[in-house]
């Protein structure tokens, strides 16, 4: 059973003597990362958090602990082994970005030491490794991951500074993505880990890269533990937050593996990557923090100005936790659309840069009206381009899809509005929609946040109903019975699609004259309705969740003779099954 510190905390009110609790019971456990108290030069037990805004505005995050295995007695040894535990397991792409990071940072700062098992820790209490690694293919989540909105409402209070292009929301900021950046800090350090040309928070290449920069800011040397303390310090101004990253730190330093995207444990309890817990964009009133109030959150409307740390590698950098100036020298062509100098002969001075491009329309890409069948996933996102005046791509340009009309469809996972960011060839393509129950079309709707005078772009989708290509009987024993008697067995049929059951899909069921006559015959038997009358057709029918449909039982009329039942389905599937009165 996972260690807990009892319930959810949050970050900038967690009071002094909760923060002793914990550290208390992690020494007293013996957990893996216990804080040592007292000598050895530890700045854990004693670090005093900035009052300054940490990267991640003081959002939730996950407390609970790994796992421990205690063989003897409770206290005694602690066993970790490197395979099986289901804490243990990072998904595949979370863990390669992690990984890829620590190399890139290697290569052009060799000098921080940086682990990639920190960025798992941090990625673990952050978002639950992006929910358990619901990534796509090129590492990007597939459904953006939010903190709270920071309204100064038991969190830090910092209005807008990205015009809601990350996070949604133009009134306040929000902390955004696996590694829960705030934009202010984000439009400083974000970072293109997968090479595509974007800075996406919501990547997990870009999130890990730029944490890691961030984490080695300063000429720091995270093998020296000073430095690796005030660099997580500097990631979330708490004691709490920073025993809980050292715990993680060390548990996977013991041992991981690798478990499939999608497949990873989310911790107990709400945090910023469960979309139950999201709160809407709207932000609540604004309420100033009490002076008395422990790590206090200071309200900015603007990015976090760095500051330059001591350049020392065997102790702390002189500057607050947090404020450590962006890298350099990073090992990376320069990001697509760095400033062109100008054309000779424009007229403008040697060396000035071209003026950033601003959006003037979004165009709708892709093909037509995107269909899928009731619960299964589009195979087909919408997508839109911003262009400029010109008709050039615009990049950077924070689009927002919403889902329209009479549909229980969601963007995954289970969201019907949400923001895309365009990249370097001005594109943005929803995040995938699951299909519902409900059949019909609806109304996928593109606009620019924060420009309401650039039309909307919609795309039409369709959700057909659920279909068979096959039946067939589950059971071959005939079917016989006596005049004026009832069949002893019932019908059960089996719908498949394309070899697979077919759950949920509509059928009737109607007794024929022949193959070509679909009039059901007077004396053929019969089922019975509500009130015990003779009912020769059934409607309204539907498979169970393995493909199943069993009708309901069969009587005998009072003729002799061999008579036909029909069963069809949604998308043409058909089975004739014969009965024998005799």
């Amino acid at each position: 059973m996972p260690a807990l510190f009892g319930s959810r905390l949050r970050r900038g009110a967690t009071t002094t003597a909760v923060a002793a609790a914990a550290i208390a019971a992690l020494s007293a456990s013996q957990a893996p990362g216990a804080i040592p108290t007292g000598t050895g030069g530890s700045q854990a037990a004693d670090a005093t958090p900035s009052p300054d805004t940490a990267v991640t505005g003081n959002s939730p995050y996950y407390t609970e602990l790994p796992p421990l295995t205690t063989p003897d007695k409770p206290g005694t040894s602690i066993d970790l082994p490197a395979k099986g535990p289901t804490e243990a397991g990072i998904p595949a792409t979370v863990l390669a970005a992690y990984k890829r990071a620590e190399q890139t940072v290697t290569e052009d700062k060799p000098g921080c030491n940086l682990p990639w098992q920190l960025l798992a820790a941090i990625g673990k209490v952050e978002s639950g490794q992006a929910r358990g690694g619901q990534v796509d293919a090129n590492g990007t989540t597939l459904a953006p991951i939010l903190g709270p909105v920071l309204n100064g409402v038991g969190f830090a209070n910092i209005s807008d500074t990205d015009n809601g292009r990350y996070d949604g929301d133009t009134t306040h900021d929000r902390a955004v993505g696996p590694m829960q950046f705030i934009p202010s800090t984000w439009a400083t350090w974000g970072q293109d880990g997968n090479g595509d040309g974007r800075k996406d928070p919501n990547n997990i290449y870009d999130a890990a890269l730029a944490a890691a920069y961030y984490l080695c800011a300063g000429d720091r040397d995270l093998s020296v533990e000073a430095d690796l303390h005030q660099a997580i310090l500097g990631y979330n101004r708490s004691t709490e937050y920073l025993n809980t990253v050292l715990t993680w730190f060390r548990y996977y330093k013991n041992g991981t593996h690798e478990v499939p995207d999608g497949q990873g444990v989310l911790p107990v309890g709400p945090g910023p990557g469960s979309p139950s817990t999201t709160p809407p964009t709207t932000p609540g009133p604004t309420v100033p923090p009490s002076a008395s109030t422990p790590n206090k959150p200071v309200a900015s409307s603007r990015p976090n100005t760095p500051s330059t740390p001591d350049a020392s590698p065997s102790k702390p950098p002189a500057s607050e936790p947090g404020t450590p100036k962006p890298p350099t020298g990073t090992p990376k062509p320069p990001t697509p659309g760095t400033p062109k100098p100008p054309a000779p002969g424009g007229g403008e001075t040697p060396g000035t840069p071209d003026p950033e491009p601003v959006v003037a329309n979004l165009v709708k890409t892709g093909s037509g009206t995107a269909t899928a069948v009731a619960g299964s996933r589009f195979t087909e996102g919408a997508s839109v381009r911003a262009m400029d005046e010109s008709g050039e791509p615009v990049a950077d340009v924070p689009v927002r899809f919403e889902i329209v009309g009479d549909t229980d469809a969601r963007f995954v996972p289970g969201r019907t509005g949400l923001t895309v960011v365009t990249g370097e060839d001005g594109e943005a393509t929803a995040p995938v929609v699951q299909a519902g129950e409900r059949t019909g079309t609806f109304t996928i709707r593109a606009t620019v946040v924060g420009e309401p005078d650039i039309g909307a772009v919609d795309h039409t989708a369709k959700v057909t109903a659920r279909q068979a290509d096959g039946l067939a009987r589950t059971a071959e024993a005939p079917l016989t019975a006596a005049p004026g008697a009832e069949f002893a067995d019932l019908v059960e049929v089996k719908a498949t699609y394309q070899g697979a059951a077919a759950p949920n899909v509509a059928a009737s069921a109607a007794f024929v004259t022949s193959a070509t006559d679909d009039t059901a015959p007077a004396d053929s038997p019969y089922f019975k309705d509500a009130d015990g009358n003779p009912l020769r057709t059934l409607t309204e029918l539907k498979t169970d969740a393995d493909g199943v449909l069993q009708l309901p039982k069969i009587f005998a009329g009072d003729t002799a003779g061999t008579f036909l039942l029909r069963i069809s389905t949604e998308g043409g599937a058909t089975l004739t099954v014969e009965l024998t009165v005799a």
